[in-house]
């Protein structure tokens, strides 16, 4: 089984298994949106346009993050009450966990997406260039969250998991620039090989 079949199995069990009895259907629907955007497109532009190991393997770990948030939603999720209690923090912390992935996720991808069809090559216009996408990504996303609550009403309150923080979104956005920053700090190098294997066999 290949590493793709392999990711698009796991995400497709997980995106099951939290349909079966989320905490609130209309949270899941909107949280895992993006999987559910992201998936078609991934298995239609497999073969004639495939991305690297590096870059499945991120969308499929942000894709869990997502369903998992979907079927608990953020301030209830298990594994960030269990960071909460260890660190004794105010508040749970696995929205920031998945805002950090917004950031490093759309970063390695866009990454690809620039140096495969553009004539940008590494440097520091590409982790400028980079890192501003990634910062208006989360910008946009903060500013849904903002419609919902404008329309959603009091229904928008477990979506945002603001959890009482009167700064959560500039905390989301700065967990997004950390992460969009740490891809390429430290990824950047193992990508760039997978990259240069990826071309290397497109011209055997």
């Amino acid at each position: 089984m290949s590493l793709r079949v392999a990711l698009l199995t796991l995400v497709l069990a997980a995106l099951a298994v939290s349909s079966l009895a989320p905490h609130d259907r209309g949270i899941w629907w909107a949280e895992v949106m993006p999987v559910l955007i992201a998936l078609p497109i991934l298995v239609a532009t497999a073969r004639r346009f495939p991305l690297t190991p590096l870059s499945y393997a991120l969308i499929a770990f942000f894709s869990l993050i997502l369903i998992m948030g979907g079927a608990y939603t953020y301030s209830r999720v298990p594994l960030g009450a269990v960071v909460q209690e260890m660190f004794e923090l105010a508040r749970n912390p696995y929205d920031r966990f998945g805002h950090f992935f917004q950031g490093l996720t759309p970063a390695i991808l866009g990454r690809e997406l620039l140096l495969r069809t553009s004539p940008l090559r590494p440097g520091k216009w590409l982790f400028c260039v980079v890192t501003l996408s990634c910062l208006g990504i989360s910008a946009i996303y903060e500013l849904v969250e903002w419609a919902a609550a404008v329309f959603w009403g009091d229904g928008s309150v477990e979506f945002l998991g603001m959890q009482g923080d009167p700064w959560d979104a500039q905390a989301d956005m700065m967990m997004a620039l950390l992460g969009a920053l740490a891809a390429q700090a430290l990824l950047g190098p193992w990508h760039d090989r997978q990259l240069a294997r990826m071309q290397k066999a497109r011209n055997r």
